[in-house]
């Protein structure tokens, strides 16, 4: 058949040989060739994600470059064991133990100088100096910890770049659970590293709350935050997260069977005088003093 602008056509009507049939195989041909190139890139960039989220994850390596002491060599941890049995023998277990050197004749080996820095004149001296010890600077550890050291550095935060506090006072950097103590029950021990210094607020109460259960880290950022006393949350949302709210038509918040809108318009829970004993009561069960 021939249509008439004289293009022949099928049975169908449709043109073999039309300028919208040529239009449209391209339109195919380059959606086909686009489609493989946005597969391609996708995969690409997953597979970059993947390799950079190996390398750099403590579940299977650090990569780091060596420390340096001058005048200092790498011994390897069998001279670190002569005389820090009790630490090596649970080092094995610390997520630092895979801690990974790059490079010349330490490449692939892992072990305790990779945080304290190569130890020959530390063996050699007669009063065992000559050693970088990250309890006393936290520069050790933020070598591999950038956003933690970036915490550090925020408002509000507890004292460890001032030099006032160590990382090792919360975390055991040699056993097999990073958390101290090693020891208790899981729910239990995160509190207890809080517990050391701040006794008025983890201490027994008759009503307690909930949130304990799951750890004080569940309210503040332990290494610091923009909001005052280290809260992750600075307003009323805080405690939202826990607490549900029903709403009514008239759009009143409820929490439990309590209109909540004119108090929670006032100030965040505590602030506003209602249950100013967050951290538990011996008083009243809605945390009030």
């Amino acid at each position: 058949m021939q249509s008439d602008d004289g293009f022949a056509t099928d049975r169908r009507g449709r043109a073999s040989g039309a300028p919208n049939s040529v239009s449209a195989r391209i339109d195919q041909c380059l959606s086909r060739h686009f489609g493989l190139g946005v597969l391609l890139a996708l995969f690409l960039t997953l597979a970059g994600i993947a390799l950079l989220l190996q390398s750099c994850s403590s579940l299977e390596r650090t990569v780091m470059a060596p420390l340096e002491i001058p005048g200092a060599q790498y011994a390897g941890d069998r001279a670190c064991a002569d005389c820090h049995n009790e630490l090596t023998r649970k080092f094995p277990a610390n997520p630092h133990a895979r801690i990974h050197f790059t490079g010349g004749d330490l490449s692939g080996q892992t072990g305790c100088e990779a945080c304290h820095g190569p130890g020959s004149k530390h063996i050699a001296d007669a009063n065992h100096q000559f050693i970088l010890n990250p309890g006393k600077e936290p520069g050790a550890c933020f070598r591999c910890h950038l956003e933690v050291q970036a915490d550090f550095h925020l408002p509000h935060r507890h004292a460890v770049v001032e030099g006032r506090m160590n990382c090792a006072q919360c975390h055991d950097p040699h056993g097999g659970d990073m958390a101290k103590p090693s020891s208790g029950l899981a729910l239990a021990r995160h509190n207890e590293s809080c517990a050391q210094c701040h006794r008025e607020q983890t201490r027994p109460v008759v009503f307690e709350h909930e949130a304990m259960r799951e750890g004080c880290a569940i309210c503040h950022n332990p290494h610091g935050s923009i909001n005052r006393k280290m809260l992750t949350i600075a307003d009323s949302n805080l405690c939202l997260r826990c607490h549900a709210q029903n709403q009514n038509g008239r759009g009143n918040i409820y929490i439990g069977a309590v209109d909540h809108t004119t108090f929670l318009s006032r100030a965040t829970c505590w602030a506003a005088g209602c249950h100013t004993a967050v951290h538990g009561s011996n008083a009243d069960v809605r945390l009030l003093y």
